[in-house]
């Protein structure tokens, strides 16, 4: 679907470029890949209780070049079940504790897509790559 433009033109949407798990870099984002699910493990939540309470999850997820943990909240965490393939679109690197996670916030989409035929490269995890914020002075 195009997007009006004020001069009558029309913008065709932009194709998908899809990258890599080990292309991905700490606080950046826009990204959309294609990954598999290895593991999907609920985060315990302190604090909210009810309806408003937060579901979360760490999910181990990768592709032919490496793996990393993606945080999935509320009905993410249905999607991103051990075995499924996903299209993640628009996702974002956040730091937690010096090491990357991907997220999809309300402006990314995840969706369940045919099983890939490639085989999870498990031992390279970014996730266990751990930065350090240095700041470098200007002279």
């Amino acid at each position: 679907m195009a997007t009006p433009q004020p001069n009558g033109a029309a913008t065709a949407k932009r194709k998908p470029v899809f990258t890599k798990v080990e292309l991905l870099k700490p606080e950046s984002f826009g990204h959309t890949l294609t990954a598999k699910v290895l593991s999907s493990n609920p985060v315990p939540h302190k604090g909210s209780v009810g309806a408003r309470a937060t579901k979360i999850a760490e999910c181990l997820i990768g592709d032919e070049t490496g793996c990393i943990l993606f945080t999935a909240r509320n009905e993410q965490v249905d999607l991103m079940k051990p075995g499924n393939t996903v299209i993640i679109r628009n996702a974002k690197i956040d730091m937690f504790k010096g090491s990357m996670r991907l997220a999809v916030d309300k402006w990314g989409r995840i969706e369940v897509t045919e099983p890939a035929n490639f085989t999870v490269k498990e031992d390279n995890n970014l996730s266990l790559v751990e930065y350090e914020l240095v700041n470098v002075a200007e002279k």
